[in-house]
């Protein structure tokens, strides 16, 4: 049975060539612009190198100083972080790390802009780099404040082109390093562990800095297992209150260890609500999904039209409402897999387009396991949205108006 609506199918789909090309585009451009979204989401939030252990990892990335009549916002301080936050239970590791800021360098008198990132050697026990020579920065480096660096790829190429860079040395801001490490490239969508440059904290200039409980410094904390979650934020909580303030402007500290996915709630639609934060990216993908399955609606509603006789045949010789149901959503499916299929081939070119443009400093967007399934299930989705409401109608159709073509 199911190969004869599959022959059917093929033979409908060739009848009207431009209904089906219409069909096939509307498919293909929707899926193209889903499976970029879901890849640069994939980009963005899915466990990969370096954030192998994403699933166990918190970070305090924002906290608020609040007074009676004043009040800061933003990134805590190294102070807050290295007097209030080490050292809680069941933490694997801990790392405070700063913002990547943009520095300078000269090379045969050329200005390099690299990105820097100043870190602790824990940093290098939670994030899982992919090293193409030398060593990570340890703990022994941050406390000799060692000048010493890891560059990635591109920089090492910028500097030294094809000679190996481990043992050469590079200046930034007016201070020399010695580079010990080359890891691959990291993609400016993966916050946490983007650079160019990674130097220990301890080398910074700003030694002031390092007693403020506000500004410039994150905390990464490694949970032994992610069932920890919710004590390790109780604790911070709880150490909240103790927080001495020498700024008589302010009273209080708030704040709590999330996720990254949290983060970007907190920041996109206002609170740390994952579940909000997906909802949204769900009706946004269903939204953008709603012109082209309403288009394909009607399409589909004049391809029944046209094949009234067909089915007025059909119903007059026993064939079941149920039977011509599952014949259409059939014929419906195997269109929306043809069209998906380009949509594919189409997706993997823009993506190719995006990431060679260098719009996105060392994405590497692709068409995984993952957005291959997520991009799978849209396309049943969309086949069975836009199938079963002119099922439905083609089954409500009596069969002696449809034999007389009075069908409308």
């Amino acid at each position: 049975m199911l190969k004869n609506y599959i022959k059917i199918a093929f033979k409908v789909l060739l009848r009207r060539k431009f209904f089906t090309f219409i069909s096939l585009f509307a498919i293909s451009f929707t899926l193209v612009g889903l499976m970029v979204t879901t890849a640069l989401l994939d980009h963005m939030f899915a466990p990969m190198t370096p954030e192998t252990n994403l699933d166990r990892t918190l970070g305090v990335f924002y906290m608020d100083m609040i007074g009676p009549e004043s009040q800061w916002n933003g990134n805590p301080g190294y102070g807050f972080l290295d007097k209030y936050v080490r050292g809680l239970a069941n933490v694997e590791h801990f790392s405070i790390f700063g913002e990547e800021q943009p520095v300078t360098s000269f090379k045969d008198g050329k200005e390099i802009t690299s990105e820097l990132k100043r870190t602790d050697g824990e940093f290098w026990k939670i994030l899982d780099f992919s090293f193409i020579a030398g060593r990570p920065i340890t703990d022994d480096d941050e406390r000799n404040a060692n000048f010493v660096a890891v560059i990635n790829a591109a920089t090492a190429e910028r500097f030294f082109g094809d000679t190996p860079a481990l043992g050469k040395f590079i200046d930034v801001d007016r201070q020399r390093f010695q580079v010990i490490g080359v890891v691959e490239n990291v993609s400016l969508m993966r916050h946490v562990p983007y650079a160019d440059i990674w130097v220990p904290n301890s080398t910074s200039p700003q030694v002031a800095r390092r007693e403020k409980l506000m500004g410039g410094y994150l905390g990464l904390l490694l949970a032994r297992d992610k069932s920890d979650f919710v004590g390790i934020k109780q604790e911070f909580q709880s150490r909240l209150p103790m927080v001495q303030f020498t700024d008589p402007d302010y009273k209080t500290m708030a704040g709590s260890p999330e996720t990254f996915f949290e983060s970007m709630a907190r920041e996109l639609v206002g609170e740390r609500s994952a579940p909000m934060l997906l909802g949204a990216i769900a009706l946004g993908m269903l939204l953008f999904m709603l012109l082209p399955t309403l288009n394909l609606i009607n399409i589909n509603i004049s391809r029944i039209y046209e094949r009234s006789s067909e089915i007025g045949v059909r119903k007059s010789f026993g064939a079941s409402s149920w039977t011509l149901v599952g014949q259409f959503i059939v014929e419906n499916l195997i269109l929306t897999v043809v069209g998906g299929a380009i949509g594919f081939v189409l997706a993997g070119i823009v993506l190719a387009v995006i990431n060679g443009s260098g719009l996105i400093p060392y994405a590497h967007l692709t068409l995984n396991f993952r957005v291959f399934g997520y991009g799978f299930l849209m396309i049943l989705v969309f086949g069975l949205l836009s199938g079963v409401y002119p099922a439905w109608k083609m089954s409500r159709i009596h069969p002696v108006l449809a034999l007389k073509g009075a069908v409308r």
